[in-house]
């Protein structure tokens, strides 16, 4: 892997993580629950963890800014893990909940990877 592509992967794997991060920042300021750090990391934890999986998963490290089937991988993922990990940790995974963040993260993690080749087309 050359240094170009070293860049690339972790470029992406940041891009992920801000995604992450932004959702959950929005997602306590429209319940009002603050934007303090340890705020935030306590709502991220468990879909960053779904995140790393489903870099794990999709060996994404590979070809980091495709749709298919790395962010769909990666989505999939942060979205599954994180309920299941909200769920066992007695945190909320309302319907209308699961509902927000499936979108919400699928507009985040897919859309950059989307904006991402547009930018290559040109």
């Amino acid at each position: 892997m050359t240094r170009d592509d070293r860049r690339a992967v972790a470029a992406a794997a940041a891009a992920d993580a801000v995604c992450v991060l932004v959702f959950c920042a929005i997602g306590r300021r429209s319940h009002a629950e603050g934007i303090t750090v340890a705020g935030v990391a306590e709502t991220a934890w468990p879909f960053l963890a779904g995140t790393t999986f489903g870099w794990l998963a999709a060996r994404a490290w590979r070809r980091p800014t495709t749709l298919a089937p790395t962010g769909i991988v990666i989505w999939l993922s942060t979205v599954v893990i994180g309920m299941l990990l909200r769920k066992a940790t007695s945190a909320g995974t309302a319907l209308s909940f699961v509902v927000v963040a499936s979108l919400s993260t699928a507009i985040l993690l897919l859309g950059w990877r989307l904006g991402a080749r547009a930018l290559a087309r040109r």
